[in-house]
């Protein structure tokens, strides 16, 4: 396929910058961070959706880790620690593939030498617990942006698939995301609630990112992100990066996604329980109601509408590998880059715009909110407000 040759070509000069892969709690569930059970070095295909050699096939030059903990379980400050600490193993063990990257010339500089820039997010405001020590903790052990919830709403933000709480951010909310642009910590917006969106984007006086999110225009689901914020992110200098998950991406994948979690509702389950005699009642579901089935195209459709409205410079891709059960045919994991880029190719994508898509976008971004940072550490000091002080909750 020329198109595919194209795309690989272009990848070896532009890799892909993904903003969201969840290798670090899919090694902790599976193999509780034994690393020697679970070598990335070798093919882990029965396993996991990430190894070293599908990275490497599929172009990745830059991968932001996610330090990620369910926003319903306690101590979620310690296993976030736990969660770094294993990104940090994997660098350490595996140097002639992975770079630690903090910043954009990090990023630059693992490209040129050949090895993958290992960046990490923080996907929750629960992992700061309510602390801006916390929060700036966190940036010192490498932590480079945090989404501001994950599926719950916390105390002083607003996700898109819980009931509205504080109306977007609270007034607390609003000094995390201003603590965050001094510290050079993108404010992620993936997971979090509309109104959270547009409140995030009317204080953050640096660029935004959306480390995987899609369009709400081309598939109805709240996870996406509406065109009105994404006709922001011009003014703003953020970025939208298009996610793989069926059931974010598929119209037809959401409305079977509500049903079978109606099903398991039905038969008295809570519609996340993975218990095997939840998984009997879901497979009964799946056998008489087959899962429809996302493609590169899905994709792609939702790229073309991103472009429309909010313009080449502000896409970039988060594929979500290893923090989803279900993958688009093509995209079935990390090795399925090259298969994006062809269709986009074929769809009359220039070279310079995948490039953008690809890499230029996701430094630029990151490079920018440091130079915002900068300045601003030259003006303002860090702030030790509270919950308290400011919502007078959250104790």
């Amino acid at each position: 396929m020329p198109s595919l040759d194209e795309a690989r070509e272009l990848l070896r000069e532009f890799p892909v910058v993904d903003g969201h892969n969840d290798l670090p709690w899919a090694l902790r569930a599976q193999v509780n961070y034994d690393l020697d059970a679970r070598d990335i070095a070798a093919d882990q295909y029965a396993h996991l959706h990430t190894d070293l050699p599908r990275l490497r096939t599929g172009g990745v030059g830059a991968q932001y880790w996610s330090v990620f903990v369910p926003s319903d379980r306690p101590g979620a400050v310690p296993a976030t620690l736990e969660q770094i600490d294993c990104v940090r193993q994997l660098i350490e063990r595996y140097p002639a593939d992975l770079a630690p990257a903090l910043t954009a010339a990090d990023m630059e500089a693992a490209r040129q030498g050949g090895r993958i820039a290992s960046l990490m997010g923080a996907e929750g405001g629960h992992s700061i617990a309510n602390s801006l020590g916390t929060l700036r903790g966190l940036y010192a052990l490498g932590v480079r942006y945090m989404t501001l919830t994950h599926n719950d709403n916390n105390d002083w933000a607003d996700s898109a698939t819980d009931d509205p709480n504080v109306g977007g951010l609270s007034a607390f909310g609003h000094e995390v995301v201003r603590e965050m642009n001094r510290l050079g910590m993108l404010v992620d917006l993936s997971h979090v609630a509309a109104t959270t969106m547009r409140a995030a984007l009317d204080t953050s006086t640096a660029p935004v990112i959306f480390s995987h999110s899609s369009s709400r225009a081309v598939c109805d689901h709240p996870r996406n992100i509406p065109d009105d914020v994404l006709e922001r992110l011009p003014a703003n200098g953020g970025m939208a990066m298009v996610t793989f998950v069926p059931k974010f991406v598929l119209q037809a994948a959401v409305d079977w996604t509500a049903a079978a979690d109606a099903n398991l509702r039905a038969h008295g389950f809570h519609h996340l329980d993975t218990t095997a005699e939840a998984m009997k009642v879901h497979r009964a579901f799946e056998e008489s109601n087959p899962r429809p089935v996302a493609t590169v195209s899905t994709v792609a459709d939702h790229l073309d509408h991103m472009r429309e409205v909010a313009g080449i410079d502000h896409l970039g891709i988060g594929g979500d590998y290893d923090g989803t059960a279900f993958t688009p045919d093509g995209l079935d994991d990390v090795s399925g880059y090259p298969n994006l880029l062809a269709e986009l190719l074929d769809r009359g994508w220039s070279r310079p715009d995948l490039a953008k898509l690809t890499w230029q976008n996701a430094v630029r971004v990151l490079g920018a909110a440091e130079d915002v940072a900068r300045d601003l550490r030259a003006t303002r000091t860090p702030s030790n407000a509270t919950i308290e002080s400011l919502d007078g909750t959250g104790a």
